[in-house]
Parts: structure tokens; sequence; C-alpha cells
């Protein structure tokens, strides 16, 4: 089981914004391989505490983890903030430790300031019926990408000589401060373009169609974004890493289910006769219908309550329910026979109203179905 993410970082469910980012600095510090050559569980401890600082720094994806856990990012097609490597780390968080390590934070294990450039992300639209969402499901999918084109090169820049960096040093009432700040030539890659083949543009790239597979898992919720790691466009320099793809879930509004979180709801028109006589009835379920016995006397408003056939937890706690909401309904003519018979009926005492006290009222209904 993955560790809590607030643990790692050893900070409390509350904590501002600024006081995430102090704990993921101690702790990268603390844990940085540049402190802890050759040691594996420092490297894991460092990748540890950038996957939690990559959640919890995010308001967005904060709030899907407090809700879901990590099962808001650990679908199978490697969304989420897992699966981070030392060079997603010093591409994305390399500014928070400033000179912590000889200014140069952010340069991998080069030592030297050069980072590793990131493409930009693609951000796609995805959308799921609700069978793909009890289910799951694999979508495959087309994106245009940019690549580096085959056959380019790069060679070193000449204005921060590979370094990434310009190095300038002032002079203050404090003494001489020198600061680093990202090559403008180069973007911080320490590379520029040196050749490129016809059809490439001014940084050597290309737009490619490429078939990403993504694999969705089941009880996600519309508007949830997924990541799909590095398969956004990819950047210029034998030294860069493509950005990740992006994919926001749209649902599709089902004919007679309705979606209320982990439970679905359906609503049972049934004739007075039926409602009097009792009844067996079809009614629609996720992946096929399902047949249920109405009793004789059901009253309208009655809600039947299918365990477990509603939608999966996406934290693995089991299925909602399918809410069968009862509705009788009222003719709206009746012909002369038909109006006879129920003008006989006004005064029998077995079609007089006579609610028993088990019997709940509209707002106790409603509190049941939300507890």
């Amino acid at each position: 089981m993955k560790k809590d993410f607030y643990e790692i970082l050893g900070i409390s469910k509350g904590a501002s914004a600024e006081e995430i980012k102090k704990a993921y600095r101690k702790k990268a510090i603390q844990y940085h391989p540049d402190k802890n050559p050759g040691d594996k569980t420092a490297e894991e401890n460092f990748k540890l505490a950038a996957e939690a600082y990559e959640i919890l720094s995010d308001p967005d994806k904060k709030a899907r983890y407090d809700q879901y856990g990590h099962a808001a990012f650990d679908g199978a097609g490697g969304f989420g903030g897992g699966h981070m490597n030392m060079d997603d780390i010093f591409s994305q968080f390399g500014d928070i430790f400033g000179s912590a390590f000889g200014g140069g934070f952010g340069g991998g294990f080069s030592g030297g300031g050069q980072r590793r450039v990131k493409g930009s992300n693609l951000r796609i639209k995805v959308k799921l019926t609700l069978e793909d969402i009890v289910n799951g499901v694999e979508k495959k999918v087309k994106v245009k990408r940019k690549v580096q084109a085959k056959g380019v090169t790069y060679k070193t820049c000449s204005t921060c000589n590979g370094s990434g960096q310009i190095m300038r040093v002032t002079n203050t009432i404090l003494g001489r401060m020198q600061t680093a700040s990202t090559c403008s030539t180069c973007g911080g890659s320490g590379q520029i373009l040196d050749s490129k083949p016809a059809g490439a543009d001014a940084y050597g790239m290309i737009m490619e169609d490429d078939t990403v597979s993504i694999k969705i898992p089941a009880g996600v919720v519309d508007g949830m974004q997924l990541k799909v790691s590095n398969k956004g466009n990819e950047a210029p320099g034998n030294n860069s890493i493509p950005g990740d793809l992006i994919v926001a879930i749209e649902e599709l509004e089902h004919e007679f289910l309705k979606r209320e979180g982990e439970n679905l709801h359906y609503d049972l028109y049934i004739s007075f006769p039926e409602a009097a006589l009792g009844v067996s009835k079809e009614i629609e379920a996720v992946g096929g219908k399902v047949r249920i016995k109405l009793e004789d006397g059901i009253q309208s408003g009655k809600i039947l309550r299918l365990k477990g056939k509603g939608i999966p937890s996406l934290n693995g706690y089991g299925n909602g329910d399918l809410l069968v909401h009862v509705n009788v309904w009222t003719p709206k003519s009746l012909n002369k026979d038909q109006k006879t018979f129920f003008e006989n009926m006004l005064s029998d005492d077995n079609f007089k109203p006579s609610p028993q006290k088990t019997d709940k009222s509209f707002f106790e209904k409603v509190k049941d179905m939300f507890s």
C-alpha cells in the first residue's frame, strides 16, 4: 500500500501552501542524491517526496487526493504523480531549492546547473459511457504531437557554454553576490540547433500522429483529469524529455440512469392496477436489465435499494447502489366505465389514504437516500 502523501512530507491535512513547500524542500534536501551518493533508499525517499509535493502543491490535485486518495491518480496507464524519475523532479521543481546545491539544483546528476527541458503538455477530452465508467475501459486515441525530426542535430550553446545558466556577479552593500539565471538563448538546455532536415521548424521539430492507449480505471467522475506521462510534446535538444498527455473525463448522460456519486437512480413508473396487485418488472441497470418484484399495495415514492448495482469506488471500497424510485402513474383521461368505477370507489374505505406510522415522509426518504 502506498504511503500517505501528508505522512511523507510530515505535515497535516490543513497545512498551507507555504508549509507544504517548506516541508518538501526540507525532505528533498535531506534525501538529495548529491548528499547521499549511491544510497538507493535516500533516492527512493527523494522521489516519494517529489511525488507528494506534485499532488499537494496543486489545489485541484490536492482536492482529488483528499477525496479519493491514491486511487485518483493510480490508473494502470501511468496516470498521476507516481512513477516520477529524477529528470521529472529536477525539471519541475528545481527552482524551489535556489542555491542549496551550488546554485545548480535542477540539473539532474550532471552537477553543472544544466537542466533537462521538458516539452509542453497536451490536453484531450475522452467521452465515456456509464458502462465504461462502471467497468473501466481502455481507449486508444490519436493525438498530434511535436517530436524531434529524424536527422536533427544540436550543438553546445555558445552563450552559456552548455551549462544552461548565466552567472552574474554584482557588488552590494553586503559584498559580492553571485546569481544564476536560465540562459535565454537555449532555454536552459545547454544546446541549440545545429542542423535540421527539410520540413522541420526552427527548433528541429515536426508534427506527428501518434496512437496512445489509455487505461481508464472504473469509478472516474466527470471533469476528472488523468495524466499519461511522456505522451505530450517533445522538446528540442538531446537532453530533453517529453511533456505529458492530460486526459479530461467527460461522462455521457445515460438514457435511463442518473448518477449521484457512486449511486445510480432509476425512475420506475407503474399503473394503479400494478401498484394494487403487485407486479414483476424489468428495469435498466448497467450491463443489462434486472428483474425486481414489487409487493401488492406498493406506494408511490417507495425507494428500492439494489445493493452493489452502482458505480465502483475509486478507492476500491466496493460499489454504490442502484436506487429504484417507484412512481404510480395517474391516468390523465378515463373512459365512461373507468370513470364510473372510480366514482364508486370514492366512498370505499379501502381506497381512502391511510398512511401507517412506519411509512416514511418524503423528507425522511431523501435523508435515507443520502445516508
